[in-house]
C-alpha cells in the first residue's frame, strides 16, 4: 500500500485503504478500479428509477434509488482522492440507506405512521454529527452490520409468503451476489499483503461494488414486488433487454 501520496488531492487522510495501489493509472483517480467499479451500481439504480417513476410507484422507492445513485457518487469520489472528509461522505449515506430500507421494510406493520420516520430522520441527523466529529473505525463497520442484520427478520417473512418464483429468485439472487461480495470484501481486507505480491490483483473490493450494484437492485426490486402485492396492484417480474429484472403492475383505476 502507497503512504501518503502526494497527488493532485493531496496527502492521503482516509484510515482506511484498500488493497489497490494508489494513482498507478492517474493523478487524479487514488483508486483506479475501486473508482470506477461504482459506475454499474449507478446505472442499475437509474433503471430501477425510471421503473418506480414511470409505473407510478410510492415515492419511497424513486427515493430508495436515488439514494443509490448518491451512495455510489459517495464511493467514487472517496476512492478518487482518499480523504477524510470524502470518506465520512461515503460512509453516512450508507447509514441513511439503510434506515430508508428499515423505514420500507417496517413501515407496513407500524400502526402509528409518523414516529418511525420521525425516529430514523432524527438517528440519522445524529449519527452524521458525531460521524462528522469523531472516527469510528471499526464501531462503524460494527454500527453498519447491525442495521443491515436488522432488516433481515420481515424480509426473510416476504420471502416465505412470497409465491411467484421470479419474485422468489430475486431474494436468492440477493442472498447470493451479498455473499459473494462480501467474501471479495474480506480477501481483499484480510490478506492484502498476499494478494499484493501476486502478478494479477484480483481487486476484490472493485468486485464488492459490482456485486453490491446487483445486490441492492435484487433487493429493490424484491421488495417493490412485495409492496405491489400489499397493494393488490397485480405485480409481475418482467425483464428488461432480457436480463435485468424489473416489476410490471397493474394497478385498478381507483387507485
Amino acid at each position: 500500500m502507497a503512504d501518503d501520496i502526494s497527488s493532485f488531492w493531496g496527502p492521503v487522510t482516509s484510515t482506511k485503504e484498500w488493497c489497490e495501489l494508489n494513482y498507478v493509472r492517474s493523478s487524479y483517480i487514488a483508486e483506479f478500479f475501486n473508482t470506477l467499479s461504482n459506475v454499474p451500481c449507478i446505472i442499475l439504480a437509474l433503471i430501477g428509477l425510471v421503473n418506480a417513476l414511470r409505473q407510478r410507484f410510492e415515492k419511497r422507492f424513486s427515493v430508495l434509488h436515488m439514494s443509490n445513485i448518491i451512495l455510489a457518487l459517495g464511493s467514487m469520489i472517496y476512492h478518487a482522492t482518499l480523504g477524510q472528509m470524502q470518506q465520512q461522505g461515503d460512509e453516512t449515506p450508507m447509514v441513511w440507506e439503510m434506515l430508508l430500507y428499515i423505514y420500507i421494510i417496517y413501515s407496513p406493520d407500524w400502526h402509528y405512521k409518523t414516529t418511525m420516520p420521525t425516529f430514523l430522520f432524527l438517528y440519522g441527523v445524529v449519527f452524521a454529527i458525531l460521524h462528522s466529529q469523531i472516527r469510528l473505525g471499526i464501531g462503524f463497520m460494527l454500527h453498519y452490520a447491525l442495521l443491515c442484520l436488522l432488516c433481515i427478520p420481515r424480509t426473510y417473512k416476504y420471502y416465505i409468503h412470497t409465491e411467484d418464483r421470479s419474485a422468489k429468485q430475486l431474494a436468492k439472487s440477493y442472498v447470493a451476489t451479498l455473499l459473494v461480495g462480501a467474501a471479495c470484501w474480506l480477501c481483499d481486507r484480510l490478506f492484502c499483503k498476499h494478494i499484493s505480491s501476486w502478478y494479477f490483483n484480483p481487486q476484490g473490493h472493485a468486485l464488492w461494488h459490482v456485486l453490491m450494484g446487483f445486490n441492492v437492485y435484487f433487493a429493490n426490486t424484491f421488495l417493490m414486488y412485495c409492496r405491489a402485492q400489499q397493494r393488490e396492484w397485480n405485480p409481475k417480474i418482467k425483464h428488461f433487454l432480457g436480463f435485468f429484472p424489473y416489476v410490471k403492475i397493474h394497478k385498478l383505476k381507483a387507485q
